[in-house]
């Protein structure tokens, strides 16, 4: 009986004092909470628009750099008055383009020569709308023998050249419809649609060999004429020609091989005609892929060129990048020369 009793004082206790500990609990809990209105409604300590320690404030995208293809300069540094003006766009597919009203722009630009490359249509299959163009009475394609829909290059003139020829004279080369040149009375045209080393640089070995092939063929052609060069080659020289170099290093069109390439075809004799005339313009590209929206945030290569022989060098006037023309995951490139 005494056991029972003793037992039964323990529990009382036992409640009273957990009781008593959430009293002051409570009591301490309502003293905070009082505290921090207080100090909300004085201002002192407004958690409810001040951001967190730890939650970082939401940076805002950077807006698209993009190139401004300045007023076309129409006289050369010796003073002639520009007399030949050729356009070069890769047109990623001609039946495509000119679904896209890339005709409209031709028309508007109104070049006296005009390149395209990758065609991809067989000289049967062109779309009427550019084989009846009476603006251009002589027109040349070239397009690859053994894959249908694959490569292809074309120049449309409105005055006849000497002479047409396609091809560099080699059939490991030639095969693909890379090559069109036209011989005018004071210099060659050669069009070009150089191939891409292709993802995993598959075809790199390829294109190192015709790196060398295709510069010994303009080297040839110098000797008789100086030539423009133009059309897509299928790499960004330096890394002021690409939007993130570190990034694409090991990629097609940006590896060392491919890079040196390119300087070694200077170094032979020929001009750069953009980076002549703008050697530190920046964000100046004319390929963007389609993915990613990168066009509207011009990340970009600068794929496309005109390489000038060093002899005619002082009738360069512009060389331009016209890159609001649409149609095509590359822009078109002017070159306005007296020659």
């Amino acid at each position: 009986m005494v056991l029972v009793f003793q037992r039964y004082l323990w529990c009382c206790v036992r409640v009273v004092c957990l009781r008593g500990v959430l009293a002051v609990r409570v009591s301490s809990s309502m003293k905070r909470g009082k505290k921090a209105e207080e100090a909300a409604a004085e201002g002192e300590n407004d958690t409810a628009s001040a951001p967190s320690k730890k939650a970082k404030a939401a940076k805002e995208p950077e807006a698209p750099i993009l190139y401004d293809d300045p007023p076309d300069k129409m006289t050369s540094k010796d003073g002639r008055n520009a007399n030949m003006k050729i356009t070069s766009w890769n047109v990623d597919g001609l039946r495509a383009w000119v679904k896209k009203k890339g005709l409209d722009w031709v028309r508007e630009e109104d070049p006296d020569i005009l390149c395209l490359q990758e065609t991809k249509c067989a000289e049967k299959a062109l779309p009427a709308e550019i084989t009846s163009m009476p603006e251009y009475p002589h027109k040349y394609w070239a397009a690859s023998g053994d894959k249908e829909g694959y490569s292809g290059v074309a120049m449309l003139c409105k005055t006849e050249p000497i002479k047409v020829t396609y091809g560099i004279g080699k059939e490991e080369h030639d095969k693909e419809g890379r090559v069109i040149t036209a011989e005018f009375p004071s210099f060659y045209l050669v069009t070009v649609y150089v191939p891409n080393a292709s993802r995993g640089l598959v075809r790199l070995d390829y294109r190192k060999t015709w790196d060398v092939d295709f510069r010994a063929y303009l080297s040839e052609l110098d000797m008789q004429k100086p030539l423009v060069l133009c059309g897509d080659l299928n790499v960004a020289h330096q890394e002021i020609d690409l939007k993130n170099p570190k990034g694409n290093k090991k990629n097609a069109g940006f590896t060392p091989e491919e890079r040196e390439g390119f300087s070694q075809l200077l170094a032979a004799g020929f001009v750069d005609s953009f980076r002549e005339l703008y050697p530190e313009q920046t964000n100046a590209y004319t390929f963007w892929t389609y993915m990613m929206n990168a066009r509207s945030k011009n990340v970009g290569w600068r794929l496309d060129y005109f390489v000038l022989s060093s002899s005619l060098l002082p009738g360069l006037c512009d060389s331009k990048i016209r890159n609001k023309a649409m149609g095509s995951d590359h822009c078109p490139i002017t070159l306005h020369i007296a020659v």
